[in-house]
């Protein structure tokens, strides 16, 4: 394994994570709005406290990991996506500012815009994300080898439109059993029909992209084992939610969360852009040359072995649930 092999592994590991910890986070923002009232939807957005900028860590260290390994390829993936990277972050600064101001806002309207920001924001980032694996698993329409443009036609793809429904769809079950598991008396909406929704929405994504031809791997096998492994993770969380069971229900849907990102490395492996036409930009001719990468691998074994401990820590630190007496600041 090359260096540019282990730091696209490493840049899938921190955006995996961040779908899996940060699309918690996205997916509480959208459900607090179907809190019957002030007391629950401030308990509910209590079980973010300890954890909601600290989750956004996996988000900076896979961008990070992007503009040094693979230069190329954010020179290309950035510009070609920007409408959509714009979104990501308004919907991100927009969740976050107000989760916070709606603590201090002391009029009964000013607080419901505030709340309509918090699930807003949480919608936006959560359906941005997955109209960004939409357009990169149906390919893009490469110029000479490194630039595209994101036009109308692509964002509108029946498919690309799916993976944005099915994305906010997963985040938003994948919150709400986060919920259940720290605030499990104040969960706004049972478990069962949001993981409907969220098991529907997967499964016409996979129906478009298949049945379409809208994606077209280059390594078809891996396509469809990590499709069984979602469907195998959708009917664990069935299980779980039936059971009972909230800790083992998040982790069904973490799972569910996380693996568009292999789905998309694995699936068109060696390319980490894939063209509608033509040959896409492969591994190599994305990431930065062997002495750069050589570089960053002598900090990297020294600064992200220390981020994943504090991440883990605070997980730790704070995994037992919320309580009525529980300070906040939210």
């Amino acid at each position: 394994m090359n260096l540019a092999v282990l730091w696209l592994a490493l840049l899938g590991f921190l955006l995996a994570g961040y779908f899996v910890l940060g699309g918690a986070d996205q997916g509480v923002q959208m459900l607090s709005s179907a809190a019957r009232d002030e007391r629950a939807r401030t308990g509910l957005l209590a079980c973010l406290g300890p954890f909601f900028f600290g989750n956004e860590v996996w988000l900076v260290g896979a961008v990070a990991v992007l503009i040094g390994a693979f230069p190329f390829l954010e020179g290309s993936l950035l510009p070609g996506l920007y409408p959509l990277f714009v979104a990501l972050v308004a919907g991100l600064v927009l969740g976050k500012a107000a989760v916070q101001l709606r603590g201090r806002a002391t009029g009964r309207w000013s607080r419901r815009v505030w709340d309509g920001c918090v699930a807003a924001g949480g919608a936006i980032s959560a359906v941005g994300w997955g109209l960004v694996v939409g357009v990169l698993l149906a390919g893009v329409p490469m110029r000479d080898g490194r630039t595209f443009t994101l036009g109308w036609p692509m964002l509108l793809n029946p498919f690309v439109l799916s993976c944005g429904l099915a994305f906010g769809a997963v985040f938003a079950a994948h919150g709400l059993m986060f919920a259940w598991m720290r605030v499990p008396e104040r969960i706004p909406v049972r478990p069962a029909p949001v993981l409907a929704v969220a098991t529907a929405a997967v499964a016409l994504a996979v129906v478009l992209g298949a049945g379409t031809g809208a994606v077209r791997p280059v390594n078809p096998a891996p396509v469809w084992a990590l499709t069984g492994v979602t469907a195998l993770a959708l009917g664990a969380a069935w299980w779980a939610v039936r059971a009972g069971r909230a800790g083992r229900a998040f982790a069904a849907t973490g799972v569910v969360a996380a693996l568009p990102v292999p789905l998309l490395g694995v699936g068109n492996h060696p390319y980490v852009l894939l063209a509608t036409e033509g040959p896409g930009m492969t591994v190599a001719e994305g990431a930065a040359d062997e002495a750069s990468l050589g570089i960053l691998t002598a900090f990297g074994v020294v600064v992200l072995p220390l981020v994943l401990a504090c991440q883990v820590w605070s997980w730790w630190a704070f995994r037992g649930r919320v309580d009525r007496g529980t300070p906040t600041y939210l």
